[in-house]
């Protein structure tokens, strides 16, 4: 139903009223009252050609750590804005002023007068020339999982104090002086072992050559038996440098304990140094299943990995994982490289991706381990109803405007809103460039927009939500919806296969999706889905299942906690003839 004219007056004010108090760089909040600049640039000694890309200017009240690495959605996070360049040449100067968007302060003309911690950084794009005919500027991964802040051949300038007067007509020159060097390959161990393939699929998607790489956990007398043939389990998860939770030390004596503020616990580091020298420990013990472990690598040019699943920006991930690199793996290691022996699990992103490849390929994994899953259902986009809901940030009511929170602690207590974390992307990078959550939900999801980058959910700007984006959301990558959708089709193929997991205080919210999609799944006769969904009672993001410990443990146990749901749906669900006994010397 469309709204009445009246509503639309007022929303075009208030709209219009956010723009004028806001700072957008369509206008200058604070005019001509703001007459500050600041201009970076960089020497022909950093680059001899002119570079593409995003330049930040960072702008820090503590000396603790350089402002480069203080940019957050948390109450600690510093302050940061961004302008775009093409070809910017050496020696020429990027601008900002008060025209400039900006994090959390909106315009430079509004940052209180006084000495600041101050750096300059350039995010660098390539341009790709895709096979859909587009042409984007995009920041490809560079070996560092996609994080603007340490990306190598990245330019930045040295801290320095600096002092910020916006009403004192004047010119700060910041040049780029320093330049991320680049970054080694891990190292490979008798059971760490690392591969790089050239993906055939993506390659041609993107018009340049594109590579899919592998941690590979090779289990205990892995060269001894030659004859073994072993089961294969996909741990999803955010891009890894090296294969983690595994370390065939014992804890390092000398090590000074940390503090982890999340958790409220001392001494967190020593505590997985512990628990992933236990897992060697059971990994490489006389009684344990054999079987291979991967993590995948799969950064992109718009985050630090594709949520494993074919997209119209990112490329047929799906394809080139399940089809190319999952297939050379076994071949290489000896898998037995069939869907019964394929099983899937992961956290966070690494949930959606566990559930998402075994909806999308529901015959070539024979079961997932979903915890803390981001969005499932999309009525439950964190807190917002893509579908009914017409604004992303806030809850309009006769009289006031709610802002949406997007993230709390297990008691409720709000650090940063949806509008606040979107707001700090739109900084970092425009058309979704930011490589941060927000932004790659919307490129994996969204179709191609006309300028060849993601046509956008909502307005990053005003939060105002797109309904024919949504509902192009809901055909293709909504999993609750799908399930629903195909479950004639679906539900004899995923009988037993869907395991989820969440904490019911989890931090971004991710729980509401997954009431729904469980209220779905137990609704289910024509087959019932036979799989189990759990909670964990005032438990945060990353709860996994595991009712016995607390989460700043359960979290560091993937690796084991399912092995013996995987090793019963083997005995229930392996075909005539399969190979149970190999590896299980």
């Amino acid at each position: 139903m469309s709204a009445s004219p009246l509503k639309q007056i007022l929303g075009l004010l208030s709209i219009a009223a956010f723009l004028l108090t806001a700072g957008c760089q369509a206008g200058s909040p604070s005019g001509d009252s703001a007459p500050l600049r600041v201009a970076v640039s960089f020497t022909k000694n950093m680059s001899a050609d002119p570079l593409d890309g995003r330049m930040l200017l960072l702008i820090s009240k503590n000396d603790e750590q350089e402002p480069r690495f203080q940019i957050s959605d948390g109450p600690t996070g510093q302050q940061v804005f961004g302008v775009d360049v093409d070809g910017l040449a050496p020696g020429e100067e990027a601008a900002f002023d008060a025209s400039v968007f900006g994090y959390p302060i909106q315009s430079l003309g509004d940052i209180p007068a006084g000495e600041y911690l101050v750096q300059g950084l350039l995010h660098i794009y390539e341009t790709f020339r895709r096979a859909d005919g587009h042409v984007v500027k995009l920041p490809m991964d560079r070996g560092e999982g996609q994080h603007w802040n340490r990306a190598p051949g990245n330019l930045y300038s040295t801290p320095q104090m600096v002092r910020i007067d916006p009403h004192k007509k004047e010119v700060i020159r910041i040049t780029l002086d320093q330049k991320i060097p680049s970054i080694s390959d891990p190292p490979e161990t008798k059971y760490i072992k690392h591969v790089k393939i050239q993906s055939k699929l993506l390659t041609e998607f993107w018009g340049r050559p594109m590579f899919l790489g592998a941690h590979v956990l090779l289990p205990e007398g892995f060269d001894e038996h030659p004859e073994a043939r072993y089961p294969l389990c996909v741990f999803h998860g955010h891009f890894p440098y090296d294969l983690g939770g595994f370390r065939e030390t014992p804890p390092d004596a000398d090590l000074e304990p940390d503090y982890s503020s999340r958790f409220d616990v001392t001494g967190y580091n020593r505590i997985q140094q512990q628990a992933a020298h236990d897992l060697y420990q059971q990994w490489t013990g006389p009684d344990f299943p054999r079987m291979l472990i991967i993590e995948i690598q799969h950064a992109n040019p718009f985050y630090d990995d594709s949520y494993a699943v074919n997209s119209a920006n990112l490329g047929p991930y799906g394809d080139a994982i399940t089809y190319e690199l999952i297939p050379y793996i076994e071949e290489k290691f000896q898998g037995i490289g069939e869907g019964w022996a394929r099983f899937l699990y992961g956290g966070s992103t690494g949930g959606w991706e566990a559930l998402a490849v075994q909806v999308f390929y529901p015959d070539e994994y024979n079961g997932c381990f979903a915890a803390c899953p981001d969005p499932i259902d999309f009525r439950a986009y964190t807190l917002v109803n893509i579908y009914e809901d017409t604004n992303a940030y806030y809850i309009d009511g006769d009289w006031k405007r709610v802002p949406r929170p997007g993230h709390r602690n297990f008691l409720g207590q709000v650090s940063t809103t949806i509008e606040q974390s979107n707001h700090r992307e739109l900084v970092l990078g425009t058309n979704s460039r930011s490589g941060d959550q927000w932004d790659i939900w919307q490129a994996v999801y969204s179709p191609v927009g006309e300028d060849g980058y993601p046509k956008p959910i909502w307005d990053k700007l005003t939060g105002e939500i797109d309904p024919e984006v949504a509902a192009y959301w809901r055909e293709n990558y909504d999993l609750r919806h799908i399930l629903e959708r195909d479950w004639k089709t679906l539900g004899p193929r995923l009988h037993g296969k869907l395991h989820i997991y969440c904490g019911d205080m989890d931090n971004y919210y991710l729980n509401n999706a997954v009431y729904l999609t469980e209220a779905f799944l137990e609704s289910t006769t024509d087959p019932y889905y036979s799989g189990e969904v759990d909670y964990g009672d005032r438990a945060e993001h990353c709860w996994n299942g595991d009712q016995e410990r607390p989460n700043h443990l359960s979290r560091l146990r993937y690796n084991v906690m399912y092995l013996p749901k995987i090793l019963d749906r083997i005995r229930k669900s392996a075909p005539s003839g399969a190979d149970l006994t190999s590896w299980r010397y």
